[in-house]
């Protein structure tokens, strides 16, 4: 876990996604986050999260729906959704916390 707090104790936003292969709408989000990650470039981080390599951390979280989009910055969570949002939106929640 100390991995993951190194992870998001950073003063830019982290926009994680959790995520499995298996999952119809978590496969969905990836060329949004993709385009997300574009269109913020350095700005933001976007760093997808595999739920059935990452258990305990998703169980920690209490990640129950996926996708489940989570927003850090400085090690604080700022915004959560569970589901499938587009780029345009997640780049406008994003760009909130910058």
């Amino acid at each position: 876990m100390s991995k993951f707090g190194d992870l998001i104790d950073v003063n830019i936003p982290v926009l994680l996604n959790f995520f499995t292969e298996w999952n119809e709408q978590s496969a969905a989000m990836h060329p949004v986050l993709r385009d997300v990650a574009a269109a913020l470039g350095d700005k933001a981080k976007v760093i997808k999260i595999d739920v059935e390599k990452n258990k305990e951390l998703a169980e920690a979280l209490r990640v129950k729906g996926l996708p489940t989009l989570i927003v850090y910055k400085n090690g604080e969570m700022k915004w959560r959704y569970s589901g499938e949002q587009d780029a345009n939106t997640l780049i406008g929640i994003v760009q909130k916390f910058l």
